[in-house]
Formats: structure tokens, sequence, C-alpha cells
């Protein structure tokens, strides 16, 4: 039986932050209910079409924990009855909107991983990025998770948000690094059209390219030297803790997403739901996008990894070696320092992951 990853997409967000693009909205407890129905019943339709096993389920958003335990409950009892889910399970988690119990009932479900949505623990910081909870909340959640029996643990971080310096950036990772967990993803902040911050962005004191490098930088360091593994651009890992979910994407392995504006890829299409709740919840069909999985596409995301490209595995799956030139090509931005290259693989390195979009799209290039 093919096996694949699930997500699920929540839609749904006490209030909006002013850096975010995702679809999400505002709801009451009525429509949680009939988002998760709408949700199983879509599961019952996929599976008859395609009757693969889904080894990891990630319920992302907008904020799934707020559709509280008992929906994310449901939805992972569906799944494992419908896709035999039985491995890596997780959910994004917003640590205001937790209720009591909360993690017992979703670990007595399944679920063992959370991720937690930190982003700074700067106060200041924290503020402008329209986030409510404070440091204390964060290690209260995470105690809660840990009695639960879930030790799987992720907490996100931004990069270059408006006023952040490489001494607040520390503080940061200085706290992550005391509540000792095993997962930690970095993203740097971009301004996404639409958004608050996009529309008021000469008001925000936001650092300069040159800096947000630094705090990258320094972030790689302060990661690798407390036993993390920088496995993937934005994700640092103990070893086990990667998230097998992701690793899917990052592998060009297929997947299948419900919820509106959730993507697939199965069976070489590429497919999603259009961004609108009633739709989804009428039952609306998906949109196709094409094909995916080419060897374009294959290589631009197994660069996102430390491990990068295989040569071999490269030609088990396309049948033909890398081209030559493309072996050139990388072997430049070797001695620039930004890639390693030998005969089994090429690989980007940190340095050279902070300009990986320039350095895959010339890449591809000499794959044409």
């Amino acid at each position: 039986m093919k096996k694949i990853g699930l997500y699920i997409h929540i839609p749904f967000c006490a209030s909006k932050c002013p850096y975010c693009d995702f679809y999400s909205m505002r709801a009451d407890k009525s429509t949680f209910d009939s988002y998760t129905d709408a949700v199983i019943r879509q599961m019952h339709s996929w599976v008859k079409r395609y009757p693969y096993q889904a080894e990891t389920l990630y319920l992302g958003g907008g904020t799934p924990s707020l559709i509280g335990a008992e929906n994310i409950a449901k939805i992972v009892s569906a799944a494992k009855q419908l896709f035999g889910t039985n491995g890596e399970i997780t959910v994004e988690c917003n640590p205001s909107a937790i209720e009591d119990g909360f993690f017992e009932m979703i670990a007595a479900s399944g679920v063992n991983r959370i991720s937690l949505g930190l982003q700074s623990a700067v106060d200041s910081e924290r503020r402008i990025l329209g986030r409510r909870s404070g440091n204390e909340t964060i290690i209260k959640r995470i105690e809660q998770a840990r009695t639960a029996g879930i030790d799987n643990i992720s907490l996100d971080v931004m990069l270059g948000v408006p006023n952040q310096t490489e001494e607040s950036l520390k503080e940061t990772v200085d706290f992550c690094l005391d509540c000792n967990i095993p997962h930690i993803s970095a993203y740097m902040l971009k301004l996404e059209e639409g958004t608050y911050y996009y529309k008021n962005a000469d008001r925000l004191n936001l650092p300069d390219d040159d800096r947000v490098a630094d705090m990258y930088l320094l972030l790689c360091d302060m990661l690798n030297e407390s036993g993390f593994c920088h496995y993937e651009i934005s994700n640092f890992a103990k070893p086990g803790f990667e998230s097998q979910h992701n690793l899917k994407y990052w592998n060009c392995e297929e997947y299948l997403g419900i919820g509106p504006s959730a993507h697939s890829f199965l069976d070489g299409k590429r497919f999603y739901y259009p961004r609108d709740l009633n739709s989804f919840l009428s039952g609306t069909d998906v949109i196709s996008d094409g094909f995916g999985g080419d060897k374009s596409e294959y290589i631009m995301l197994r660069l996102r990894l430390k491990d990068g490209l295989d040569f071999k595995e490269y030609k088990e799956r396309f049948s033909e070696k890398i081209p030559n030139d493309f072996i050139v090509r990388a072997g430049q931005f070797a001695r620039l320092g930004l890639m390693k290259v030998d005969e089994n693989g090429a690989s980007i390195t940190e340095k050279g992951f902070l300009v990986s979009n320039y350095i895959i799209c010339e890449l591809e290039l000499n794959l044409l």
C-alpha cells in the first residue's frame, strides 16, 4: 500500500496576526463542530479514491487548538480508522488557546507531537507580532504537554521582526534551550501582500538584510553548539526528532491535504481546495494544479535539506545521471563556501542557505 502524509487545515484563529497571509478567520463553536464533520466526510470520500496509508498526520492552521480537544480527537480517530495512521501525529497550538485537559485528551487520541507558536521570548517583540502569550504561559503549556506524555515538542521562532537585534534573538534562543525542547523552527519574516505588515511596511522598524543574515547565522551557531542538527533551511532538531511529516514534503513524497487552501500531491498530480470555508462545508471539489515531482522540483526540495541531493537516488528516480553542467555549477558555488559537492551528491551550506533561492535557480538552469 502506498504511504502518504495527511494534512488537515484548520482555518480558525482568535485574531489575525499582522504578518500572516494563511487562510484563517474567526468562528464560533457551532462552526468548529460543523467543520470537523466536513473534514471527516472528506476523509471518507478520499479514502475511496486513494486507499493509501497515511503514515503521518499534521493539523495546521490557523489555530488547530482553537477547535477544542474533542474535535481534534474526532479527526485523529477518523484518520486512524480510514488511513491507518499510526506514526507521527502533530497539532499546531497557540499557547493562549488551550482548554483545561486539552493535552491529556489529544494525547489519549494518539497525538504525539505538538508545535507551539512562540515567535519571540521578548515581550516587546511578541506584542508587535500580535502574540498574546507570555513566557510563563509557554512554559506552562510545555509542562502540561509533557505531563500528558507528549515529549516531541517544537517551538516556532521568527527572525527579522520589528525592533529585533542579535541580543534580543539570543534571548529568545536561550529561552528555547532552557525549555529543553527537541525541535525548533526558525522562519525569516516575509512581508506577504495583503497583510497589515505589508500595508504598513514603512512604519515598521525592520532590521536590514545584512542584520537578518547575521541573526540567522547566530541562531545556527547557538543551536548547533547545543546538540541540534540543522536538518532543513528553517528547522533544527535533536537526533530522532526531525519532523517526519514535513520531511515528506522536502523529499518530494506524496501527501493529501484537506481543508480550504490545502494542497495535495498524489499520483503525480497536484490539486487544492479553494480558499473558501463555505464551499468546503458544502462539499466543493478540488481544483487541478497540474503535475508535480519533476526533476526541477525534486532538486529544489532536496536542496532545502542538510543532506541535500543524492546523485544515486536522483538516477534511480529519473533513470538518468545528474547533468555534468549541474555538477560544474555546483562546484563553483562550493568554491565560494555556499555548497558542498563530491561524487555522491551536493548540498547547500548554512552560509549558502541565506541565498538558497538564487543557488537553486542557477542550478535548475543547468538541467534544461
